[in-house]
Formats: C-alpha cells, sequence, structure tokens
C-alpha cells in the first residue's frame, strides 16, 4: 500500500518542469517507492544500478545509457536511474540527453550518497537540475495531522500545481500514514517500512539497517579504509547523537584521531545518515555557545547503533532525550521540504539560558522546548520567554512541546502542544 509523501507536491510543481530532478535521502527513506507512485499512468524506463549487471554494463560503457535512451519508443516521456552515485559518468551522458532536447524526456535521479559524486567532482548538473532530498514519515505526511492542520503549517511550494496526474491517480488522493503512538515512535523510528511492521520484526530490521548500511554503504563504496574504527566510532556518535560534539573527547573514547574523527562525521553527513545543527544568534547581543550538534536521521536507527535496548515502556530518564530526538528529526525534515529560508537551531547562551530549537523562517522565527511532562506549567515557559525578549522583531510566540492532551495556553505568548500536535 503507497502513503503519500509531502515531496510529491514539490516534485509534481509547475516550478521543476523540465529540469533534472535529483532525488537524495538515506536508504530506505522511500525514494524509489515514491517515483513509481508519481509516474503511476506515464510510460517510464527504470536503470536500477542497484542491480550489479546493469551497474558493471555502465562502468564499462556508460555512453551505452545515451545509446539505450534514444532506442526507447517515442510512447516513453520518463527516465529514472536508481542510485546514480554507483556509476558518477552517467550524469555527463543525462546531461548531454538533457542538452540536445531538453523537453523530450523528464529526468529523474536518486541517490543515497552524495559522498561519491563530490569526491570525484562529478557534474551535479549546474543550471539543468533541481535537488530534493527525501526524509523519513513526518508529522505533515501522518493522518492525525497533515501539511495544513499542524501548528508549523506546511508553505505550498512554489508554483505548486500537479504538472500530470497518473492514469492509476485520477480522481483519488493518496492517503497519509497512520499515527503511531510515542512509545512506538520513540523505540523504532518513523522509516516508512519500519513504521508498517510489527515491534518483534521491526527491531531486527533496524539492526540489520545498521549493519548494511557498514556493509553497503561505507565497505563497498570504500568511503572509509578501516571498517573496524569506524565501527566503533558509529557507535559513539549514535550515543552522542543530539548533543554538541567534543571531537577531542570523542577522539579519546574512541581511540581515533580527532581529524578522522571529522572526517567519519562528514561520511555520515554524505551518506544522509546524519545532520549537524547550527546554534541560532547571529541577531544576539549576549554571548553564545557555538558549537553544533549533531542527530542521526532517524531515532531507530540511531537506538540500533547505540546498541540501546528499550523496554515496552519508555523509562522518564530517557523519555526527554529521545522526544528532544524525535522532535529534531521532525523540525530538519519540515525545514528541508519547505525550502529557502527555512532553518532549524538552537540557542544556548554562556550563562546557562537555553532553548532546546529555533524554528527560522522567512517570517518568523519560532522557539521550541520539549520536555517530557503531561502536565506543563507557566515556569516551563521561562527560557521561552527570555527568547522572545531577545528577538522581539523576528519571535512573536513560542510552542513547549510535551505530552500534555490538549492544548494550553502557559503565558500571552507560550503555548503547550501534545508533542503530534507540532
Amino acid at each position: 500500500m503507497y502513503y503519500a509523501r509531502f515531496l510529491e507536491r514539490v516534485l509534481s510543481s509547475r516550478v521543476s518542469r523540465h529540469k533534472v530532478r535529483l532525488l537524495f535521502g538515506a536508504r530506505q527513506t522511500g525514494k524509489t517507492e515514491l517515483l513509481r507512485h508519481l509516474l503511476t499512468g506515464s510510460e517510464s524506463r527504470f536503470f536500477d544500478l542497484q542491480a550489479s549487471d546493469e551497474r558493471r554494463r555502465f562502468e564499462a560503457d556508460p555512453g551505452a545509457f545515451t545509446r539505450e535512451v534514444r532506442a526507447l519508443p517515442r510512447t516513453v516521456d520518463s527516465i529514472v536511474v536508481d542510485e546514480i552515485q554507483k556509476v558518477p559518468a552517467l550524469l555527463d551522458e543525462v546531461q548531454g540527453l538533457y542538452d540536445k532536447a531538453p523537453r523530450r524526456f523528464q529526468f529523474y535521479l536518486t541517490g543515497s550518497s552524495a559522498r561519491r559524486l563530490f569526491a570525484r567532482s562529478a557534474n551535479l548538473l549546474p543550471g539543468r537540475s533541481h535537488a530534493h532530498r527525501l526524509f523519513p514519515v513526518c508529522g505533515w505526511e501522518v493522518a492525525t495531522g497533515g501539511p495544513d492542520a499542524s501548528v508549523l503549517a506546511a508553505p505550498a511550494p512554489r508554483g505548486y500545481g500537479v504538472e500530470r496526474a497518473g492514469a492509476g491517480d485520477r480522481g483519488r488522493t493518496p492517503r497519509p500514514f497512520p499515527a503511531l503512538g510515542l512509545n512506538r515512535l520513540l523505540h523504532l523510528g518513523s522509516l516508512p517500512g519500519v513504521r508498517a511492521e510489527n515491534a518483534s520484526t521491526a527491531h531486527a530490521t533496524l539492526g540489520t539497517y545498521v549493519e548494511h548500511y557498514l556493509e553497503e554503504e561505507i565497505r563497498r563504496e570504500a568511503l572509509v579504509r578501516d571498517l573496524g574504527p569506524f565501527a566503533v566510532f558509529l557507535r559513539l556518535a549514535a550515543v552522542e547523537s543530539g548533543r554538541q560534539i567534543n571531537v577531542a573527547r570523542l577522539s579519546q573514547e574512541s581511540g581515533v584521531p580527532a581529524s578522522t574523527v571529522k572526517s567519519y562525521y562528514q561520511v555520515l553527513v554524505d551518506t544522509f545518515v546524519g545532520h549537524w545543527m547550527a546554534p541560532y544568534g547571529a541577531r544576539s547581543r549576549k554571548r553564545l555557545l557555538t558549537t553544533p550538534r549533531f542527530y542521526f536521521f532517524d531515532l531507530g536507527v540511531r537506538n540500533a547503533a547505540a546498541d540501546l535496548t528499550l523496554a515496552d515502556r519508555v523509562p522518564d530518564e530517557l523519555g526527554g532525550p529521545l522526544l528532544e530526538h524525535l522532535v529534531a528529526q521532525e523540525l530538519i525534515a519540515r525545514a528541508g521540504y519547505a525550502g529557502r529560508g527555512h532553518r532549524v537551531g538552537f540557542w544556548r547562551t554562556s550563562y546557562g539560558v537555553e532553548v532546546d530549537f529555533v524554528w527560522e523562517t522567512p517570517r518568523e522565527d519560532v522557539p521550541i522546548e520539549v520536555k517530557w511532562t503531561a502536565r506543563p506549567r507557566p515556569v516551563d515557559a521561562r527560557h521561552l520567554e527570555t527568547f522572545l525578549d531577545e528577538f522581539p522583531r523576528r519571535a512573536r510566540r513560542g510552542l513547549l512541546v510535551c505530552r500534555c492532551p490538549e492544548p494550553q495556553q502557559l503565558t500571552d505568548r507560550v503555548r503547550a502542544i501534545p508533542w503530534d500536535h507540532l
């Protein structure tokens, strides 16, 4: 069963018409499934570079791609190349085909790693392409929320309007993902396939995901020379996910040189397994702590990589950090989908005032605190109020995300909301 993804609105918008669409994202976020649905009802040709025979064929002769595409029937109007980083030379072939006939084909290229593309100075089709990022399932894609019901509502993509509906989709709208309980999300995260599994098999799937990631993305693509130290680093990076990073301390604990620790973090970013979050404060007059935080892209993958075994009920001492991590992933995904001018940061001063997240948009900045409590009190809003006083021109409201059953107005400017209302 296919569930609607927010990125469909962007990929099918008129602004991307006659551009090569680059779709990046970590493994198992649903890139191929999204494109198969988007192209339902049109004639398309999929090139799967995960298949070893197809990959070897184009590695030996990249020009064969152009010759095969040119030989396709006129009825075929869409070309999909899955995992383009496997054969970066095909980007040159796509450019050649596009330049000769920009309106002949709609090109869709997916990738789960940008590292090989950047390392080999691959042609990323400047001026000819629009790049997009697919994340795990976010609240804008879930039945209880949706892009319009959320407190942080989704902006419509510029030039919004479906370019072409597939024949199989006319007259019906794909359904949103079913809502899941908080305990389940904190344990197992939000990967589309994992959401559909029962808990017993989902744990095994996530464990295999981490092992497969090490084998497929790291070893086979030779992103690091020695897998042993990287495996030690990966577990420590997962444990530290959501905290400000101290490279020197991680180097001491892992036995890996600090310069190598930095390069390992870049591997996680380039393969879309993690994100840096920069501090907010460019407009502040007060002294801030500026060390960035790092977050794994999915909480279930993070827990598996950290070897974190959780009981059926999340204990209170772990609930707060896990809920904060879940909200971070949610905000990072939304900022990625919302596009230019949308960012997520955090605010922390040297004298101890801290706001977990700041949702930055072209119109306003919204400070957001996350607390495990189910009974928020006005005192919980004190740091949010400090932020609002510090930035009165940009920030006019604050949010406290918690486990309260219904929204509550804590102060004139700060509202507490249930975690699934964000």
